[in-house]
């Protein structure tokens, strides 16, 4: 089940989305991760409207991008997401950018975010619903939590 990914969306690599090339240019890879993982998120039950009202948020911390594959205009892509660890307020999540027409992995990002109290303008736990509903989808358990400092 760690190995499990979930759909998190599709996209298509479009002419002003390239470089001079004609490929898919680094800084729009960051675009389709970032839509991706709001699905991951809300697959994970997390709701950005009771987020607002709790004044919770998300902060990207880290992100290592792994480029294996040119995309070129026209390209239709698939990302796919997993959570690979779940720390005290950190969740530290896969996505991957797939070619629809051959499955062919062009692009993985491994993210570190942290849970955010808007007001405090600090980090606090991750909510409980989301580190079940992680468990339950990814086999990620409590017992392979991060550091308390995470």
């Amino acid at each position: 089940m760690a190995d499990a990914y979930i759909l998190c969306g599709f996209g298509v690599v479009h002419p002003w989305l390239c470089d001079a090339m004609g490929h898919l240019t680094t800084r729009h890879y960051l675009g389709f991760f970032d839509d991706a993982s709001y699905q991951l998120f809300a697959a994970l039950g997390y709701d950005a409207e009771a987020g607002k009202i709790a004044q919770q948020g998300w902060a990207d911390v880290r992100h290592e991008i792994d480029y294996r594959a040119e995309l070129a205009t026209g390209a239709l892509v698939r990302i796919d997401g997993r959570v690979v660890a779940l720390g005290r307020s950190s969740i530290t999540t896969e996505l991957r950018l797939l070619a629809r027409s051959d499955d062919r992995l062009c692009a993985t990002l491994l993210a570190r975010t942290v849970c955010f109290d808007l007001a405090a303008r600090r980090s606090r736990p991750l909510p409980e619903a989301l580190v079940e509903q992680a468990t339950v989808l990814f086999g990620v358990t409590p017992e392979q939590r991060s550091s308390p400092a995470a």
